[in-house]
């Protein structure tokens, strides 16, 4: 069985296991049960991107035409570029064969471990960081399965009159095998899918890691840049275009990612219940509750008063507006007054003070 059909069966077994640990969560909550559902469930969506990739790729050897005149363009423009030619470092690596060697193993080995590494880091370590950076994977695929299938480009290992070797299939390394055949179609060197991912796990590292050593990330796109270069399996350029695709991708990602958060806070809004009026809010009317019988009642601001209350004066040794409450008896309260002790006024405590009005 083919590798994608592997991958694919796989895919959705993992899928369908997510699915059903999902309903039994609901009956038997376990938080092993959960890690093992999102496990089973990001595996899934990785090994079933995969598979589309790899179909992709196949079918895109049925749209050969232009693959070769297009390497040749992008040849013949990276020289009018002036960019280091590809041609003199392979013929050096030529002349290094246990270097090219190590640069095979790394080509082939490296790419997908390093990728499941990081995903299971991600996954483990941070993994409320891992939902903006699978988009960011699912996108960045995507576009680049576009190139490979409406775009064909041949890997400058194919355009032999440029002076190019097919290194990997004379030193017995070549992961392809015969056209069209082996592990993934050729015609798809634009973009270069290894520079892309090799970036991106670079720079998520860096961003997501608080660890002082992961700047020695670093070294890995730049060792797969110089790898793809050397093996001639890609061209300069097929890792620039690879480079801009992913900041488009983390752009578009995060767009994406705003405007879900968005919808499912307008659609949560929509089904929250609006709260009962709350009668101590401003703008509320208050309620006024008559006071006990008997009880006492001060009132701290008696309003104006009226003609008939008599004022104290506002010169002389005892000058207060208002003389200091006397405590007349139980349940009363009494003001002095300075003219002989006369009362100014008695109230009764159960009867509610009832200001006069200015004439």
């Amino acid at each position: 069985m083919p590798l994608w059909q592997q991958a694919g069966v796989a895919a959705g077994a993992l899928l369908v296991l997510a699915v059903l640990l999902r309903i039994a969560l609901r009956w038997r909550p376990s938080r092993v049960l959960g890690i093992v559902a999102a496990a089973s469930q990001e595996t899934g969506i990785i090994l079933a991107l995969f598979t589309f990739w790899q179909i992709a790729r196949i079918l895109g050897v049925t749209r050969v035409a232009g693959g070769l005149e297009r390497a040749d363009w992008i040849w013949h423009a990276e020289q009018w570029a002036h960019l280091p030619s590809e041609v003199s470092m392979e013929m050096f690596m030529l002349d290094h064969e246990r270097w090219l060697r190590a640069a095979n193993v790394f080509y082939s080995w490296v790419h997908f471990p390093a990728m499941n590494l990081f995903l299971v880091w991600l996954f483990t370590r941070h993994r409320d960081a891992y939902p903006s950076v699978r988009m960011t994977i699912v996108l960045f695929t995507g576009s680049s399965l576009l190139f490979h299938m409406f775009l064909p480009v041949a890997p400058p290992r194919m355009l032999t009159s440029a002076g190019f070797v097919d290194e990997a299939v004379v030193l017995g390394q070549s992961v392809y095998g015969e056209f069209g055949s082996g592990v993934a179609a050729q015609l798809s060197a634009l973009p270069s899918v290894h520079v892309g991912w090799a970036f991106l796990i670079a720079y998520e590292v860096i961003r997501i890691s608080p660890s002082r050593w992961r700047w020695l990330i670093v070294l890995h796109p730049v060792l797969t840049t110089l790898v793809v270069v050397v093996t001639a399996n890609h061209f300069w350029a097929d890792g620039i275009v690879a480079v801009v695709l992913l900041i488009l991708a983390e752009i578009a990602g995060r767009a994406l990612r705003n405007a879900l958060r968005d919808l499912r806070e307008r659609l949560s809004g929509r089904r929250r219940r609006e709260p009962a009026p709350d009668l101590a809010t401003p703008g509320a009317a208050p309620s006024w509750t008559a006071p006990a019988s008997g009880s006492a009642t001060m009132v701290a601001d008696p309003g104006p008063l009226g003609p008939d209350t008599e004022r104290a004066p506002l010169s002389g040794p005892r000058s207060a507006a208002v003389p200091p409450a006397r405590d007349s008896g139980p349940g009363r309260v009494s003001h002095g007054s300075d003219h002989g002790g006369a009362a100014a006024g008695v109230e009764d405590p159960g009867t509610p003070r009832s200001r006069a009005t200015p004439r």
